[in-house]
């Protein structure tokens, strides 16, 4: 191993963008530990983690993913292709095996309200067609997505949306189960069920914790989710 301090790179999901980190990339700053938060296109798991993958080979060492939400099905393809990846940290997030779609985990979880919420866009494509992306109904945004957070309304107008298509698109490999796996999970998560978050998480025998916290849990407690990440950076740089 290297005794280099791992970088850490934070992957945000659906209905999010790269300043959901801010807070986090303080509190690690802080204690030492580079970081950076990459943007994702919220087109596809393995198409979004083809992307980032090529920047995180551009890093020099090794490098800790953490994927929020939807950004966990990314992080688990991009360790496919970046052999500096050398731990994954998975905060209110989807942990797929290969082949399995976010539909598929969905269906598997106990039933929410979340969906209720989403709003489909009819956006054109680059040769002429349409393709549905979907967002959070601003009036929905607080109780399904952001409950403990002051700025929330703030939140729900900087969203990005989702392609419809990426909760269908079937995962590669699982990295998980050659990596060190943590995982944060938001008690009072209203998106991805905490019962579905813990049975993924038992299946990838992750170091598990749960903290008292919406699904935008990285924005409401950045401290924890930091301290957190911090103890998956120690673990990297052995």
């Amino acid at each position: 191993m290297t005794d280099k301090t791992p970088t850490v790179v934070l992957v945000h999901g659906a209905f999010a963008e790269n300043s959901s980190w801010t807070g986090v990339i303080a509190e690690l700053t802080s204690r030492g530990i580079p970081a950076v938060a990459l943007s994702n296109e919220l087109h596809g798991a393995q198409y979004d983690g083809s992307r980032i993958a090529a920047q995180v080979r551009e890093i020099d060492g090794p490098v800790v993913l953490v994927g929020h939400s939807y950004g966990g099905a990314v992080i688990t393809n991009v360790a496919n292709a970046a052999d500096n990846v050398t731990a994954l940290v998975y905060v209110s997030a989807f942990i797929p095996d290969e082949g399995e779609s976010l539909q598929d985990l969905l269906g598997s979880f106990p039933a929410n309200d979340f969906g209720t919420g989403l709003v489909p866009h009819q956006l054109p494509t680059g040769d002429g067609g349409e393709e549905t992306f979907l967002s959070i109904d601003p009036a929905k945004f607080h109780d399904l997505f952001a409950a403990d957070v002051a700025e929330y309304d703030l939140l729900a107008r900087t969203q990005r949306p989702i392609a419809a298509a990426a909760f269908e698109e079937k995962s590669g490999p699982a990295s998980w189960k050659r990596l060190p796996v943590y995982q944060l999970i938001g008690s009072a998560d209203e998106a991805i069920h905490p019962e579905g978050q813990r049975t993924m998480g038992a299946r990838a025998k992750a170091t598990t914790i749960e903290v008292d916290g919406s699904h935008a849990v990285a924005v409401s407690q950045p401290k924890a989710v930091a301290a957190f990440i911090a103890t998956a950076v120690e673990g990297g740089a052995k």
